[in-house]
């Protein structure tokens, strides 16, 4: 059985889209349903039948309440500095990083976490 994860994922724009992953695939979409049928059709035959979770956002410790109110701070932080034509210090930059790929890598590491405890 193939497990799939859907998870909210926040845009740019403060909208939400939706990744749906399974194992090392993974696809997105404007609805959790458009992202499991992106998904799905990705899938082999024998990975037809699976069992679908669906994320809240809540903060875990995949990606924390400090995280998810800090990266709406930095993200509109660089859009300012961005549009007039500057760039973030260092610190910032690096700090924008490294919130942005906590909250990319949170997905997968929550996926694996309930594979494991589904048994694989």
């Amino acid at each position: 059985m193939t497990k799939v994860a859907i998870l909210p994922i926040p845009t740019e724009h403060g909208e939400l889209s939706y990744c749906a992953i399974a194992g090392a695939k993974h696809a997105q979409g404007k609805t959790a349903g458009e992202a499991l049928d992106a998904l799905t059709a990705q899938l082999s035959a024998d990975e037809t039948s699976t069992l679908v979770i669906v994320q809240s956002r809540r903060p875990d410790r995949f990606f924390t309440a400090a995280q998810q109110q800090r990266l709406p701070a930095l993200m509109e932080r660089w859009r300012n500095v961005r549009d007039q034509g500057r760039t973030l210090s260092m610190d910032e930059q690096s700090e924008r990083e490294a919130v942005i790929e906590a909250e990319l890598h949170a997905p997968a590491a929550r996926a694996a976490t309930l594979a494991d405890a589904l048994g694989r």
